[in-house]
Formats: structure tokens, C-alpha cells, sequence
């Protein structure tokens, strides 16, 4: 579980605040059903740093953490997923099903009314990225923050959405997650579709990274000398950076999937972007080198907690 003193912290990269605002941190799945790529001997060889933070030896489960990036840029506030809502019919999603959060709790600690939001970035519409888009207000879903002009992936609006059977017909769940957590936010005409690059202001820019979904997207920060990428799923454990072949058992397009991987992880490298994951535990964001043909992790990120909105 998450220690309160840690679940909101910030950091500052060039003229943006960066807040990490963390729900809930703990073993999630185990290694070998969500990363089936990956061998028992890459978590054994690194385990001296992968646990406990990213990893749980003894019941051999990935360490994830459910958590939302605030960003205050250009004077506004601008919030990178939204996590997997409250009261939510999740069948075969244990971890979602009903889930009872203080997300908005949390945001409050960090500063940020809903009314103050006045952007939504889902990087993709998995259960757990896009949760918080809505509320419910006796018995109707409705967005959360009635200000903000949420950005969705135009291929995953398609994918997910009644034009293409929610997900395809492959599962039940994708249409709920659609029906409650975005369909609302079309209806009040808050959603804006995307496709290829999408500028949100001056040093931030969304870009797709297919693979993980169809329209799996990073958002780029570039102030001053600072960058950073947040890679959504693209990335759910550091043993893909080292291993950037190794997907995780939710990727729909697993070659498509490592192609975006590799990509992202080269330009991070090359350009010293901090990597900001959606999932990781402990320090939420690691610098990536290139080395022997593949990548390392360099230096981890440094937050400190959030004192005042």
C-alpha cells in the first residue's frame, strides 16, 4: 500500500511542476502472466534494485502503482490520466471492480479542484487510465472536470468505441469502460480526437506510440533544458527497458508494440528525455542510457512532497 507522506509529490523541469499523484502501490500480477516475454532470470539477475520497489521476490508479482501526472504549464493544469474511477462494473478486473479510491482527495492535496482542470490527456483507454474522466451524479456518468477539454486517441476512440464493437467484440469490459468513462465526456462535448501529433502548448506535444492499443500515445515535455516523456504503457516495469523486446500480456499489437518501444527508449536515450512511466513503483521516473546495444537505467527521479496547491 502507499505510505500517505508519498502519494503526492512534485517536481519541477523547466517552467512546468510535475505532481505525482499516487492512488495506491502495490504487487500487482505475476511476472510471468504479465510480462511473458520476460525470463525468470532477468528479475532474479537484478533483483538486488528491482525489489521491493518493482518487484515482489517472494510471490514472484510485479510491483505496479495506479497514479496520475498533474502538470502545471503555461498557467494551466493539465492532468495525464486518470486512473480507474470509483463504483465501476469491472467483471474478471478484480483490482477495478468496485473500486472505492480518494482520488479526488488526493488531487485536493495536491492543489487541484476538478473545476481547475483545464486539460485531460488519456494516453489510451485502458481501465485504468481513464476511470476519473467521469463521476457519477445520481445515476448518470458525467465528467469530472466540467472545464477541461479531455484529449483521447482518435484509433482507440475507433477501436474501443460502437463503431468497431467496443474493442472488437473481445471483451465485455471494453464496452462498460467505454459506456461510463468516455462515451459521457463525447456526449458534453469535451472530447477532442487526435491522430499523428497533437500540441497542447508550448512545451507540451502528444505523439502516437501504437502498439500497446491502437492509438497508444507519450506526451513530450520540452522547457529550457528539461525533457521528459510519459510513456503510458509503453513501459510498465524497468525490465523492459532492459529487455525493450519483452511486452507486457495486455499489448494488442505485440510487433507493432516493440517497434514503439524501442523508438521512444532510443529518442529518451539520445536525448536524455526523463522516462516517466504510468505504473512504476518507488521513484516514478528514470533516465535511460543506451549501452551494448540495448539500454540501462541511469539515474532515477527525485520528488519531494507537495506542500501547498
Amino acid at each position: 500500500m502507499t505510505n500517505e507522506n508519498e502519494s503526492v509529490r512534485s517536481m519541477v523541469l523547466g517552467d512546468v511542476e510535475v505532481i505525482r499523484v499516487v492512488e495506491w502501490r502495490r504487487p500487482f500480477a505475476p511476472t510471468s502472466g504479465m510480462f511473458p516475454e520476460a525470463t525468470a532470470e532477468v528479475w532474479k539477475d537484478n533483483e538486488d534494485w528491482l525489489a521491493p520497489d518493482h518487484w515482489e521476490p517472494e510471490s514472484d508479482r510485479a510491483v505496479l502503482a495506479l497514479q496520475t501526472w498533474v502538470l502545471r504549464s503555461g498557467g494551466r493544469t493539465v492532468l495525464v490520466d486518470t486512473g480507474a474511477g470509483n463504483g465501476r462494473e469491472r467483471p474478471g478486473m478484480p483490482p477495478f471492480h468496485q473500486g472505492q479510491g480518494d482520488f479526488l482527495g488526493l488531487l485536493a492535496r495536491a492543489g487541484v479542484r476538478p473545476g481547475d482542470v483545464d486539460v485531460v490527456v488519456n494516453t489510451h483507454l485502458h481501465v485504468d487510465h481513464v476511470g476519473w474522466n467521469t463521476v457519477d451524479a445520481d445515476g448518470e456518468w458525467v465528467p469530472t472536470f466540467p472545464n477541461a477539454q479531455y484529449l483521447v486517441p482518435a484509433a482507440d476512440d475507433f477501436h474501443y468505441g460502437p463503431d468497431n464493437a467496443y474493442g472488437n467484440g473481445l471483451e465485455e469490459v471494453d464496452r462498460l469502460i467505454y459506456e461510463d468513462s468516455v462515451a459521457p465526456v463525447h456526449r458534453a462535448g469535451q472530447a477532442v480526437l487526435w491522430d499523428g501529433h497533437h500540441r497542447i502548448d508550448e512545451h507540451l506535444t502528444l505523439e502516437s506510440a501504437p502498439g500497446h492499443t491502437p492509438g497508444s500515445s507519450v506526451l513530450r515535455l520540452v522547457s529550457g533544458s528539461d525533457r521528459a516523456v510519459f510513456v503510458g504503457d509503453l513501459v510498465h516495469s524497468p525490465v523492459q527497458i532492459l529487455r525493450p523486446s519483452c511486452n507486457s500480456d495486455a499489448c494488442l499489437a505485440p510487433d507493432q508494440a516493440r517497434a514503439s518501444r524501442r523508438r521512444i527508449l532510443g529518442r529518451a536515450a539520445d536525448e536524455r528525455e526523463l522516462l516517466i512511466p504510468a505504473h512504476f513503483g518507488g521513484a516514478g521516473a528514470v533516465e535511460v542510457r543506451r549501452e551494448s546495444g540495448g539500454f540501462a537505467l541511469g539515474p532515477w527521479a527525485t520528488a519531494g512532497p507537495k506542500t501547498s496547491g
